[in-house]
């Protein structure tokens, strides 16, 4: 198995085309990385990143695992890709309600370009709001002990700063896509999250030789991360294939359909998404009440930190939420029965139109369910280890559900380049694919 893998992995660097493109992805993870410890011009870090790490609490540790760390030091890619995330999904839920955005999103390949130049224009608005806010927070805080320069001088360079940050990973993970391997949005982010994998790794193995961490816990803690990674892959690969079967037409002499397909539903169509929203505004107030000394607001605070019972509830309640509603959005089953009515397809033993349509949601909503239940349990795991049982796992469930979900993608991709030029794949079956259900 071994060396079947290691054969694999020289096949990969046979193939020029596919070699140019791993390497050229890399080098822009480099970039990326050594970017992501340039200060921003104007501050004292050191000072600034001690006091963000006491005070920061759950939303700056929430924003820093997409920042890969540049956020708590305030590097000039501090804001990350967040402000691009942001506006993508802005623009994906505003596609839904404003008739211009849903027609241009079905005309194909000029559709798409326009609503992609929309969202650079709104990457770079976040972006210049959220520079701007940082700059007025940094000035505020300590009566401005963080900041060397106070005034408009000093925000206008930080919005600039920051905003060219932004702009530039934007720039980056575009090229990534066009050039290189995997979706270059999505690795940046996961390069983020596994260059804090040897820190933790040293960490824990620090609290192991203190005492700290026992060897009953530790050999549970990778077991159970293992078993967790495992349940994702498993999960995330899963579909289930509603059969479509297109009646024969005839036209002229030529016989057109009668083929057997299907659609396959995912059983997480909405991705990492609801656990990103739940968590920024469950953790957004409780971040702010760490910084108000009113004793309401702090017990405000302590109620939605990580932990409590109450945290708890509402994180697992906003992720099948905010499942439901991105499936809502970016699935919509009148349009799918209405496109195989109009080609002529058809579910066996189900009518055309409306019946069809209600088929597809039924479906929809009892796999959503389970999704849901899915990501709720991946999120909830690490809080109980960290908070419940004291187990030190640095972790989240976030963080693991985008790096194994981006994994899975790139080697996905790598798979069918090498498929394409008669290479062998990972697999001994020779290709990745969603199980059936």
């Amino acid at each position: 198995m071994l060396e079947r893998l290691i054969t694999n992995f020289k096949n990969i660097f046979n193939i020029p085309e596919l070699r140019n493109r791993i390497l050229f992805t890399l080098g822009m993870l480099a970039v990326y990385r050594i970017g992501a410890h340039i200060p921003t011009p104007g501050i004292n870090n050191d000072e600034l990143g001690k006091f963000l790490l006491e005070k920061g609490g759950a939303l700056l540790g929430f924003l820093d695992i997409f920042s890969g760390g540049a956020l708590s030091r305030l590097t000039i890619f501090a804001l990350g890709i967040m402000p691009y995330i942001s506006a993508s999904i802005i623009l994906q839920l505003l596609t839904v309600v404003i008739p211009h955005l849903t027609k241009l999103a079905k005309e194909g390949e000029r559709g798409r370009k326009k609503i992609i130049q929309y969202t650079r224009f709104g990457t770079i608005g976040i972006g210049l709001i959220q520079s701007f806010g940082i700059a007025i927070g940094l000035e505020g805080m300590n009566r401005g002990a963080f900041v060397q320069a106070p005034g408009w001088s000093f925000r206008l360079m930080t919005m600039l700063t920051l905003t060219a940050g932004t702009a530039f990973l934007m720039w980056l993970g575009e090229q990534i896509t066009e050039r290189g391997i995997g979706n270059g949005i999505s690795l940046i982010i996961f390069a983020g999250i596994v260059a804090r994998l040897p820190a933790a790794v040293v960490e824990t193995y620090r609290l192991f030789e203190v005492g700290q961490l026992t060897g009953f816990w530790l050999v549970m803690l990778i077991g159970g991360m293992v078993g967790v990674i495992a349940a994702i892959v498993f999960l995330e690969t899963g579909r289930r294939k509603i059969p479509v079967q297109y009646a024969k037409r005839v036209v002229g002499r030529r016989v057109f359909g009668g083929q057997s397909t299907h659609i396959p539903l995912k059983i997480n169509t909405a991705g990492v998404i609801p656990p990103i929203f739940a968590s920024s505004i469950i953790a957004f107030p409780a971040t702010i009440a760490g910084f108000i000394q009113i004793p309401w607001v702090q017990q405000a605070g302590t109620m939605l930190a990580p932990g409590s019972v109450t945290y708890t509830i509402l994180y697992v309640s906003l992720i099948v939420f905010f499942c439901y509603f991105y499936t809502a959005v970016v699935l919509n089953p009148v349009d799918i029965a209405d496109n195989m009515k109009k080609y002529g397809g058809f579910i066996p033993g189900i009518r055309p139109g409306q019946r069809t349509s209600d088929y597809i949601y039924r479906v929809l909503n009892r796999i959503t369910f389970a999704g849901s239940l899915y990501l709720a349990g991946v999120c909830i795991i690490p809080e109980i280890l960290i908070y419940k049982l004291g187990v030190p796992f640095y972790f989240g469930g976030t963080s693991l559900l985008i790096t194994v979900g981006v994994g899975l993608d790139t080697a996905q991709q790598i798979e069918s380049h090498m498929l394409m030029r008669n290479y062998e794949g990972f697999l001994a079956k020779g290709r990745l694919k969603g199980r059936s259900g």
